[in-house]
């Protein structure tokens, strides 16, 4: 992130990184084990991400680093288990309406669709 948030100007760069991770890692954590009800097609449609849409940056991230990951790793670090797993554990089926606002968000905020 390039440009400067607020609240950070009495914290150094290594401060501030260890900042954004332990709020990042919350996340996650809030996510993963608080939440796991919460379906990504409501994430996607209301924030504009979702748990794969996390799962990708930290791929791309890494893949920036030098460092090869594929997108299932990747899942799993966002999912706590494979990804299958978590769709048969958590996801529940979408209405036509949800899908549809689905569509729409994933074409604004991650591109078309492969």
């Amino acid at each position: 992130m390039t440009e400067k948030m607020p609240g950070t100007e009495k914290t150094g760069t290594d401060e501030k990184t260890e900042l954004e991770a332990a709020a990042f890692r919350a996340l996650i954590h809030h996510l993963m084990v608080k939440r796991p009800d919460v379906q990504n097609i409501d994430l996607m449609n209301l924030g504009g991400f979702c748990r794969n849409c996390l799962s990708r940056w930290y791929q791309e991230a890494a893949a920036e680093r030098g460092i090869a990951m594929t997108k299932d790793e990747a899942r799993e670090i966002y999912y706590g288990m494979p990804y299958e797993d978590w769709r048969a554990l958590n996801q529940t089926e979408a209405d036509a309406d949800k899908k549809a606002a689905f569509e729409t968000a994933f074409r604004e905020n991650v591109g078309p669709r492969d």
